[in-house]
């Protein structure tokens, strides 16, 4: 089967001011489940992950945001690109986090800090092949071995949310019978601060937090 190539480079990326934007998406589907022996049906929720060469731990699709599409249509890509998946990619964001580049991590400049759209995509086509294959890896998963596996903690953030959206659209009876979807306790302020300066990243949505720094001894600091 053919498939479109990957794009490359950061000819057409876009910024905003330092950060370079990102958009991403949690893919999901729902798996019929059969509960009891009364036949009682109730439907299984899993999310889709993504490993990388030499790595035990997965990531949700992301990547850059290019000047030729919206922020759905790069959303849509990535996950095509990256994951192989196609599907009906909700239009409200889940949020907006600021986070630094993999690659950028423990410096302590402005350069690497990236602006995250973060979408739910309910998967409704796998590909046999894809794009990124070769480098990528597909993962269905359970919210709590997603969360578990998960590299980063904004991605963990991002799940929380995706998981409190759907259960609001259950007990407001929009979506199908579920089973009990975990729920993640939050961070305190103290643990957070840590998370947030030690990580390089900013974020509780829906309020988007600015990357800026002080130097101490060479240390970044972060500051929401």
């Amino acid at each position: 089967m053919s498939f479109l190539p990957a794009r490359k480079g950061r000819h057409r990326q876009r910024y905003e001011g330092h950060l370079r934007l990102v958009a991403g998406c949690i893919p999901y589907r729902f798996r019929k489940h059969v509960e009891d022996s009364n036949g009682g049906v109730t439907s299984r929720i899993t999310v889709l992950m993504i490993s990388t060469p030499n790595r035990d731990d997965l990531v949700f699709p992301k990547g850059g945001w290019e000047d030729d599409e919206t922020v759905h249509e790069a959303a849509c890509r990535e996950a095509l690109e990256e994951a192989g998946v196609k599907g009906i990619l909700d239009e409200d964001q889940l949020g907006v986090w600021e986070f630094r580049s993999k690659s950028r991590q423990n410096c302590c400049d402005m350069e690497g800090g990236c602006r995250g759209y973060i979408f739910a995509l309910e998967v409704t086509e796998e590909l046999d092949s894809w794009a990124e294959q070769t480098s990528y890896k597909r993962k269905w998963l359970s919210p709590d071995d997603a969360y578990k596996y998960c590299r980063y903690d904004w991605m963990r953030d991002a799940l929380q949310v995706f998981l409190r959206s759907i259960e609001d659209n259950r007990m407001s009876g929009r979506a199908e019978k579920l089973e009990e979807l975990p729920m993640f306790p939050a961070a305190d302020a103290i643990a957070e601060h840590q998370m947030l300066t030690s990580a390089g990243y900013s974020v509780k949505p829906p309020a988007v937090h600015h990357l800026e720094e002080s130097f101490t001894s060479n240390k970044c600091i972060v500051q929401g």
